[in-house]
């Protein structure tokens, strides 16, 4: 049986546990995060086994902090770009990072990225230090 969810789905209570969720994207809320600047729609989550699917959008400026993978982590850029210290990640392009990778990110732009995680990350430094991002 799947703990995954989709918060704030409609009537999730009443599909059963091979149902297809369809996700009304536009109609799920951003949800701030400790880091201003960077918000979140969560599209799938398991809190169990820490895989999540999510939406972060950037405000220019933005900064995430220095943090772990724990496990791999994908990101495609859907709009604008962000960055780290290996990089310039622009629209329609896909980064991913094996686990133990270290970086802080940023968007001085401004972006929109679809990332997907098998665990959360560890923060390190920052608003979130000490802590792992659900």
């Amino acid at each position: 049986m799947t703990t995954a969810v989709t918060p704030f789905l409609p009537n999730q209570e009443q599909l059963g546990p091979l149902d297809s969720r369809i996700v009304d994207v536009q109609s799920l809320p951003w949800r701030t995060t400790p880091s201003p600047g960077v918000e979140i729609k969560i599209l799938m989550q398991d809190e169990q086994s820490g895989l999540l699917t999510a939406l972060f959008r950037w405000a220019p400026g933005s900064v995430l902090g220095l943090h772990e993978h724990v496990q791999i982590e994908q990101s495609y850029v859907l709009e604008g770009e962000f960055e780290d210290d290996d990089g310039v990640y622009t629209e329609g392009n896909f980064v991913w990072r094996p686990a133990g990778h270290r970086h802080d990110a940023r968007s001085p732009k401004g972006a929109l990225v679809l990332c997907f995680f098998l665990k959360p990350n560890k923060f390190l430094e920052g608003p979130l230090a000490g802590e792992e991002l659900k």
